[in-house]
């Protein structure tokens, strides 16, 4: 049975299956952390390890999407075992007993909870209500005339430059200057470029599906040109390493 400790942690003794499928449990101590918002499972209470032994597996809350208690299809020779379903990987852990097991399925998903307010979102912040008021002065850029064409139906504004001419100057044979594809920032990952801005706000935040109307949590990023979304920060990471197109869930 889980118990509290000291500094408000959920602890207590479970067997986890050591790699998926393989069937092989082994005994751990867990300790659910929501303040450091992990996780962690060591050989024996720390108490009784020697000093500065640390844990031998950790798991985010952020990471997980759900738990629950095993199938007999999932695990038929394992009883009171349930499943932490996190990112691509399930984390099978077999408790004392019915109790233990039932809390233990609590407690996690207490933790690890979306919670969306009600009514669509939250009030604004001090900082975003101040933005909005008194926006930040733009710079004072020089009037710039346009001549009006209409090109394949569509109405197109072209700068004329101060000798009259079109105001295409370096601009590739015959190319439009509105039409042409802007070449100041081309992101070539999906959210930026390791050259082009600087992020201006990265963290984790819930998302409601298009088709299935559940809450996923996912982390996303902001810059001046995009906002984009990936399962989790360590693929964000790779992303710009490799400078990959973020996967869409």
């Amino acid at each position: 049975m889980p118990y509290v400790d000291r500094q408000n942690r959920i602890c207590g003794f479970l067997d986890i299956e050591e790699h998926e499928n393989s069937g092989k449990f082994l005994r751990r101590y867990f300790i659910l952390d929501t303040q450091a918002n992990c996780l962690l499972w060591y050989m024996d209470n720390p108490q009784n390890l020697a000093m500065g032994a640390g844990a031998v597996g950790a798991l985010q809350l952020t990471y997980i999407s759900k738990v629950s208690i095993a199938t007999p299809k999932q695990k038929p020779k394992t009883p009171f075992c349930f499943v932490i379903n996190a990112l691509s990987q399930r984390y099978f852990l077999q408790a004392n007993d019915q109790k233990d097991m039932k809390d233990w399925v609590e407690a996690l998903n207490q933790a690890s909870k979306i919670t969306v307010p009600k009514g669509g979102g939250l009030p604004m912040t001090t900082e975003v209500l101040k933005s909005l008021a008194a926006p930040p002065a733009l710079e004072k850029k020089p009037q710039v005339a346009y001549k009006t064409e209409i090109i394949g139906g569509v109405v197109v504004h072209t700068p004329i430059s101060q000798n009259g001419g079109d105001g295409q100057e370096g601009s590739e044979p015959g190319s439009h200057a509105i039409l042409r594809r802007s070449q100041s920032y081309i992101p070539t990952s999906g959210c930026r470029a390791s050259t082009g801005p600087p992020l201006i706000k990265s963290g984790y935040c819930v998302k409601q599906g298009n088709v299935r109307k559940s809450w996923k949590r996912r982390f996303f990023a902001l810059d001046d040109f995009t906002i984009c979304y990936f399962k989790c920060e360590q693929e964000f990471e790779i992303s710009l390493v490799n400078m990959l197109k973020p996967r869409l869930y």
